[in-house]
């Protein structure tokens, strides 16, 4: 879980991961046409390192397609996190709500 936050704590990491929500399966190419597109400067160097940060953390899975090798999101990672922590304060913060919800509908009554 480690290698996950390392590779979220960059911007330009979460921006791919953005760009591969939008659009799953974009080639090198396609996804440093669309930052660029987009305003961002980043190499194509910059963007491929960051890929293989993304792929080394399993956030990312690639497959190769005739030359070309296609990025694919993958959020089995972000969803452990999501269980892990933000589902663990969530549910204390539901269980008070249903809480209060239970003793406003008493005090109503």
């Amino acid at each position: 879980m480690d290698e996950v936050f390392r590779a979220l704590a960059d911007a330009s990491r979460r921006e791919l991961l953005d760009r591969l929500f939008a659009q799953n399966g974009q080639s090198l190419n396609e996804l440093c046409e669309r930052l660029a597109k987009s305003g961002a400067s980043m190499t194509r160097q910059a963007v491929s390192k960051h890929l293989a940060i993304l792929e080394d953390a399993n956030l990312i899975a690639t497959v190769k397609h005739g030359r070309e090798k296609l990025h694919y999101l993958n959020p089995v990672p972000i969803n452990k996190i999501a269980e892990r922590w933000i589902g663990k304060y969530e549910r204390h913060r539901l269980s008070a709500l249903a809480e209060l919800k239970k003793g406003l509908e008493a005090k109503n009554e």
